[in-house]
C-alpha cells in the first residue's frame, strides 16, 4: 500500500492539496504526485531528481 503525504504547509482542515508518494524504491525510484481531491485520478510520475528540481523551482530557489 502506498503512503501518500501532503505538505506540512497545507491547512489542516483543507482537503485541496497536492500529495506525493514513493511509487518505486531505489535503484529505479519513482515519485508520484496527485490531487488530494481526486485520489483515483491522473498522477504525475517522475524521478526523484526531477521532483527535487520541481520543488526548487516552485520555492523560487532556482
Amino acid at each position: 500500500m502506498l503512503h501518500w503525504r501532503k505538505s506540512s504547509h497545507s491547512a489542516s482542515q483543507s482537503e485541496t492539496c497536492v500529495e506525493c508518494a514513493a511509487l518505486a524504491p531505489a535503484p529505479n525510484a519513482v515519485v508520484g504526485i496527485r490531487d488530494s481531491t481526486d485520489p483515483q485520478g491522473p498522477r504525475l510520475v517522475m524521478t526523484p531528481e526531477v521532483w527535487r528540481a520541481l520543488l526548487v523551482r516552485l520555492k523560487g530557489d532556482a
